[in-house]
């Protein structure tokens, strides 16, 4: 990235950070910050969290592996991820009314991951997030075998988990990036 550009991102970065403290207690952004310096592949996936709409910040620490975790904090599934479909497989399952990627084509171009079931419902103990809409998560092989995907959201102050099929896709659905740097 560009300086400026490098520049912007970290400064976008640090005033969430700044501002959402109960997501992170006890982490110092300087650490961040250096993490992120000496891995540019990783600021560019944040680069493209954020312009898509995602809001990354930090939510856990893994000191054994020495990484912080960047998650989509936005209120809703990012706009700028929506309408896609579960994988590859179930793009070209579709004979008509295709949607234009996938999720999962597009978080490997991104260079990031689904958020798994787990890190979802960590991420709702931080805040309340898809009251809205919804996201498609990280779905078990044998799931996704049978034709199925797994996709969370939150309503009645309660986080649900469901299934549907992995070709289908809707206005209100995205994806929620995770991570590690």
């Amino acid at each position: 990235m560009k300086a400026k550009p490098f520049d912007e991102l970290l400064e976008t970065l640090k005033g969430r950070f700044d501002k959402h403290q109960k997501r992170h207690p006890g982490l110092a952004w300087a650490d961040v910050q250096a993490k992120l310096v000496a891995n540019p592949a990783k600021l560019r996936s944040l680069a493209e969290m954020e312009a898509s709409g995602g809001e990354p910040d930090v939510i856990a620490y893994d000191a054994d592996a020495g990484e912080y975790l960047f998650v989509d904090c936005a209120a809703e599934s990012p706009a700028g991820r929506r309408s896609l479909c579960y994988d590859r497989a179930a793009l070209e399952s579709r004979k008509e009314a295709r949607p234009e990627n996938s999720v999962l084509s597009l978080a490997t171009a991104m260079g990031v991951e689904l958020l798994t079931e787990q890190q979802y419902r960590d991420l709702q103990r931080l805040g309340e997030f898809d009251l809205k809409t919804s996201s498609w998560l990280e779905t078990p092989a044998a799931i996704r075998k049978l034709g199925g995907a797994i996709f969370g959201d939150r309503r009645y102050d309660t986080v649900f988990v469901y299934h549907n099929g992995a070709p289908s896709y809707y206005a209100a659905r995205g994806f929620r990036a995770a991570l590690r740097v």
